[in-house]
């Protein structure tokens, strides 16, 4: 079988995603075909400061633009520039040339400032596709599926209707290839998920949800709501492989706690294919030499993988 053409957007070139890029480049391509959405210019200002050299098989798609490169530097120059790469990176998958798209981190304020209305790559995914990607994160341990994603607390709650649940929980299960017997745990919104109405009603919408949901499937795939603060305990993880969790930080915390350097992000929910190294710029160590490869080379992985069972 021939090896799988990915598409690597470079993210915020003021960050670490150009030197793990760069540090992974051999590894890499001996899993995949790599094209890199970077100009020459670029990625010799970044060599340069890494002080390393250019492998000879770097094949880019040379994506326009031009500016300094500032370590550790918010600005609106690199993050247009990110989003001008993840878009390059979207257009060959569009394109059929390329069988999958993997994202190197970009920086939401970097975003903001060049205009850009997005709050990150699902967000943009979501609008151009108009269709609801979902967010996935984790590793072959633990995958963790958020139901909401970058938007304030106060707001999940509203965002979480009984509606919307039973369509991502329909939309989730058609994305992922599960075994007949395997099992989701569906996390709660409130403490102890809710006590039965006395710490709040919203968890009987999970609850009528998830039923829903099984219903419509015929399986009894979706277990919950469980109350979240025992759900990544040992004893309740040994039983579950996959978990939805209502909001951002209820799922990531424990999964960033538990395998912080390994675990990837994974767009589902989507006609093409996307992954992502599972970690922000990391701005305070760019250019120093120090940033870690295991999180893109797992986002590689997953994205073959992901591109393999498309075509199955």
């Amino acid at each position: 079988m021939s090896k799988a053409t990915l598409a690597i957007s470079v993210g915020d070139l003021n960050g670490v995603g150009i030197e793990i890029i760069l540090k992974s480049h051999h590894e890499v391509s001996e899993l995949c075909k790599p094209i890199y959405c970077i100009n020459e210019e670029l990625l010799s200002q970044a060599t340069t400061l890494l002080k390393v050299d250019l492998p000879q098989d770097f094949a880019l798609n040379t994506v326009d633009g031009s500016f300094t490169i500032n370590a550790g530097e918010v600005s609106a120059e690199s993050g247009r520039y990110s989003y001008d790469s993840f878009m390059a990176g979207i257009q060959l998958c569009e394109e059929k040339k390329a069988d999958g798209v993997v994202t190197m981190p970009i920086h939401k304020e970097a975003w903001m400032m060049a205009g850009l209305e997005y709050k990150g790559h699902t967000d943009l995914l979501r609008q151009h596709f108009d269709a609801e990607a979902i967010m996935m994160l984790g590793c072959p341990e633990m995958f963790v599926a958020l139901v909401t994603e970058h938007i304030p607390l106060r707001e999940v709650t509203q965002k979480v209707t009984y509606k919307f649940l039973k369509q991502f929980l329909l939309d989730l299960y058609a994305s992922l290839s599960l075994g007949a017997d395997e099992k989701i745990a569906v996390l709660g919104i409130n403490p102890h998920a809710g006590d039965n109405g006395v710490l709040g009603h919203e968890d009987m919408r999970v609850l009528k949800a998830i039923k829903s949901a099984n219903k419509k499937l015929g399986v009894q795939c979706f277990v919950g709501p469980i109350v979240p603060d025992v759900a990544f305990t040992p004893h309740v993880r040994c039983n579950y492989n996959h978990f939805v969790a209502m909001y951002h930080d209820q799922g990531l915390a424990p999964l960033k706690a538990l395998h912080f350097d390994e675990s990837v992000n994974i767009s589902l929910n989507l006609p093409i294919v996307r992954t992502s190294v599972d970690h922000g710029t990391a701005f305070d160590i760019a250019y120093q030499g120090k940033a870690k490869t295991l999180s893109y080379i797992n986002a590689i992985k997953s994205a073959i993988q992901l591109n393999t069972r498309k075509k199955s």
